[in-house]
């Protein structure tokens, strides 16, 4: 796989790019399977409650989370397009109370090269930086932990306890 360097951002959109230690093939699982990704969503010192998972194109998701210090919390979205193994579109918003309601569009692509997957991340747009500051925050957080199930599996390890 050939180094990238991520683009030059905006002050309303993020990138993140991961490399995970896997196949695509698994990778893609976790997204696509609500089990799975129930157990590596979120931030790493939240607990998924409950997540609801049609995906499809058209298809909505619901996250309930909870943490210690911040409590409850509850995101949803829909499922705009899904090219398997290669693209996934979807809306993220957080519910009234949650966080900020503006909905922004989430774009993730996946490419695999030699047993690792490198899984690109595009949000856009924030109405602040300081809401797009803490959206890097929380994905990387999020994505640590799906290195860590994905990564384990890919082992043939028990994943992590969520």
């Amino acid at each position: 796989m050939v180094a990238r360097t991520e683009p030059q951002m905006r002050d309303d959109e993020l990138f993140i790019t991961r490399d995970f230690a896997a196949p695509l093939s698994l990778v893609w699982r976790l997204w696509e399977d609500r089990d799975h990704m129930r157990r590596w969503w979120g931030p790493e010192a939240f607990r998924v409650v409950s997540l609801e998972s049609d995906f499809r194109p058209g298809g909505n998701w619901r996250v309930h989370m909870t943490n210690p210090q911040f409590g409850e919390s509850h995101s949803h979205g829909t499922f705009r397009s899904i090219m398997p193994r290669r693209e996934i579109v979807f809306t993220f918003a957080w519910d009234e109370g949650s966080g900020e309601t503006t909905e922004t569009l989430v774009t993730v692509t996946f490419e695999e090269a030699d047993g690792v997957t490198r899984q690109h991340f595009h949000q856009t747009p924030f109405s602040s930086i300081e809401y797009r500051d803490g959206h890097i925050v929380g994905w990387n957080s999020l994505f640590n932990k799906q290195q860590l199930y994905t990564e384990a599996l890919a082992r043939g390890q028990p994943p992590p306890i969520d």
